[in-house]
Order: structure tokens, then sequence, then C-alpha cells
């Protein structure tokens, strides 16, 4: 499977999410798929194009945007582009592991599973995690606390479930900026 795949799934995902404006849009997925790669640098023996999909799939048959059943989505696009079944039934149990909400701590089993999870939360923490935060809070109708509430509930959470060493470092430095803007918030808010 070549380059061509990767291409089709962007466009894919473009064309999918184009009227998204709460932070699960082509973009996110974009950068969990870059997050992916730079991880995935430190496993040369995984296989790389069930990273490269599910991290641009993960979000085609999300629960809070899509009425789909069985990764429906993700596997349309993938049959329609002859990939074969053992590659698809991969993909998806990568898919499937990567929700915070649905897996909690519960790691992966591959390491492939692994890396994408990694690469989708280090995309929830750090300076993109907090204006996505807003922009989902403000699109689903949070108030400002409820949406800070959000840092409480996961996102501050997220530092000590990663899996690799790699998101880990990323991590904590992401992690330290978030909690340098809560402080600051609340300062602005109690004053």
């Amino acid at each position: 499977m070549g380059k061509g795949i990767i291409v089709a799934a962007k466009d894919y995902i473009y064309n999918l999410f184009k009227n998204n404006s709460d932070g699960h849009d082509a973009n996110h997925s974009i950068r969990v798929y870059q997050n992916a790669y730079r991880i995935a640098e430190g496993y040369p023996d995984i296989n790389l194009t069930v990273v490269s999909l599910a991290s641009l799939l993960h979000d085609v048959d999300d629960h809070k945007l899509f009425h789909t059943e069985n990764n429906e989505n993700a596997r349309t696009f993938m049959k329609s582009h002859q990939v074969e079944s053992d590659t698809i039934e991969f993909v998806c149990e990568v898919i499937n592991g990567v929700s915070f909400s649905k897996n909690k701590s519960n790691p992966p089993k591959s390491v492939e599973g692994k890396i994408v999870q990694d690469a989708d939360r280090l995309d929830a923490i750090g300076a993109i995690g907090i204006a996505r935060a807003f922009a989902f809070g403000g699109k689903n109708g949070r108030s400002l606390e409820d949406s800070l509430q959000h840092f409480d509930d996961k996102l501050l959470l997220l530092k000590d479930e990663m899996n690799t060493e790699e998101a880990r470092i990323i991590a904590e430095i992401r992690h330290d900026y978030m909690m340098g803007f809560l402080d600051e918030i609340h300062k602005e808010m109690d004053s």
C-alpha cells in the first residue's frame, strides 16, 4: 500500500469534516497522523500502514459526530481503496482503542494502537488542547466554567496515560503549558 491511499484518506477527511468547527476536524486528524509518525520513528517493526490509516480515520465514526456502527465510514473508505480485510480489521481495532471515554486507563494491546492513542491524546493537551477544549465547549453550549471543568475531568489526566516514551516527553511539556494557562485564567477569573 503506497502513498496514494494516504493522500486519498486525507482528501476523504477534509471532505467529511469540512463543516466541523468543534476541534474534531480534518486538521485535528492530520496532527494526530503527524504525532503518530513522530512516535512511530522509535518502532521500526510496526505496521506503518495501520498507524497511518488509523490516525487519519480515527474520528470518521466518532459517536459525537456520526451515527454509524461498526466503523462504517472507515470500513467503506478502506474497502473502496482495496485495503485487505485483515488490515481493515487491524485498523478498526486500533481506532476502537483510541477513545478516552470508552477506554479510560486500558491501553491498547498492539504497539500500533498505543502509538495512535498517544498521538490523539497529545492533540488534546497543550496549546492545541486548550483551543480545542474551548472550541468544542462553545459549539456544544458549554459555559467557560464547564469547559474549564473538562481539564480536571480529562485533559490533566492524559499526561500519566501515555503509552510510549516519546509521547511521555511531549506530554510533560504540554501538560506544564496547560498548568500555566489554568493558573492564569483562574487568577483572572478571581480578580
